[in-house]
């Protein structure tokens, strides 16, 4: 039977373990380079003992930034450093995972510790965008309406940005499609009032992800595995649902993703969620049963008997955990322990495996 400590084959690569470490935002990069805040926050995951190690959400375009101060991934410059990383990670023994992504109107916006506010271009900021031109809500940028050649420039960017994670020695590439982004925007009707081709029907509104996804396999061939972060419900009758996500994963399944990261919420200003311990998991376990396809799950997972009891039951393959790691990078050290699992420590740290 599987447990947290069991190792996972996906395409051409072994996770160690079921223990991954999800993509949390930084905002400590400057024109998008990663630095040694990175290779420190990062490479103390691995040295923990996590099996996957996502970077943060790293923007494909300048323009596809959160914020001023994200990680990015839109020129050949940024290549060195994340190749440092990634390097380090693997002399751990884990898996470098990054994420790519576009952040649509949600775009242009100050990090956290300096107000959240809207940055605009005579600050530093720049013009958002999005499927349609109606704000995420007040004190957001008004976005602009991608035209079809936009829309075909983004593709490219996802594109480019992929060449550039293989170059940099990724091994796992996940596709950020929650959390109210730009491919979020364009999947929600609660988002996209579009009346093209990329708009109205939910066939219609899968496309731009389905061609970001047929773009990267171009690059990323089909050996490598490949991730999806989605939003697996907008907790809104006006939004994107659970089956809607049980048809994508249906289809995306044929066209190249591996594994479906099963998030939600972040389109709709204003819900309110009843947060609880481990409170979006029925739809990793929903999306797997349905379709088949694997699933992580995340979201509230902070103790080690959680996150073993998922894998044990069947109800994910994968347990992705954000804050529990900013509280412990060596949580996976710590977990084994507490399991009864004897794991690998680093020879460095070896005298404090067992306390004495």
């Amino acid at each position: 039977m599987a447990n947290l400590f069991s190792p996972l084959k996906i395409k051409n690569v072994e996770l160690k373990n079921r223990i991954v470490v999800s993509p949390m935002c930084e905002y400590s990069s400057v024109d998008g380079f990663a630095n040694d805040w990175h290779l420190v926050h990062l490479g103390s995951r691995a040295v923990g003992g996590a099996g996957l190690i996502i970077a943060e959400a790293t923007a494909v375009s300048p323009e596809g930034r959160i914020s001023p101060d994200d990680l990015g991934i839109w020129k050949d410059e940024h290549i060195p450093f994340l190749k440092r990383i990634t390097t380090f990670i693997e002399q751990q023994g884990s898996l470098s995972g990054i994420q790519l992504a576009h952040a649509g109107r949600k775009a242009s916006m100050a990090s956290e510790w300096k107000g959240s506010k809207l940055v605009t271009p005579e600050n530093g900021g720049w013009q958002a965008v999005g499927p349609s031109a109606v704000a995420y809500k007040s004190g957001y940028c008004n976005p602009v309406e991608l035209s079809i050649a936009g829309i075909k420039q983004i593709i490219q960017n996802f594109q480019d940005a992929a060449k550039r994670a293989m170059e940099a020695g990724f091994k796992v590439i996940e596709i950020h499609a929650a959390h109210g982004y730009l491919i979020n925007e364009f999947l929600s009707p609660a988002s996209n009032f579009r009346t093209d081709e990329y708009g109205g029907s939910f066939e219609n509104r899968i496309c731009f992800l389905l061609e970001i996804i047929e773009s990267v396999r171009k690059v990323w061939t089909e050996e490598k595995p490949l991730f999806l972060r989605i939003s697996a419900t907008e907790w809104s009758d006006k939004g994107w649902n659970e089956g809607d996500s049980i048809k994508l994963a249906e289809i995306v399944k044929t066209k190249g993703i591996d594994l479906i990261d099963c998030s939600t919420g972040g389109n709709i200003p204003d819900i309110k969620i009843q947060l609880k311990p481990m409170y979006q998991l029925s739809f990793a376990e929903n999306i797997k049963r349905a379709t088949g396809i694997m699933t992580g799950a995340v979201g509230l997972i902070t103790t080690p008997q959680e996150a073993n009891s998922i894998i044990e039951e069947g109800k994910a393959d994968l347990v992705f955990m954000a804050r529990e790691f900013l509280r412990n990078p060596y949580f996976p050290l710590t977990a084994a322990n507490e399991l009864g699992v004897d794991v690998s420590w680093p020879v460095q740290y070896e005298r404090a495996k067992k306390k004495r």
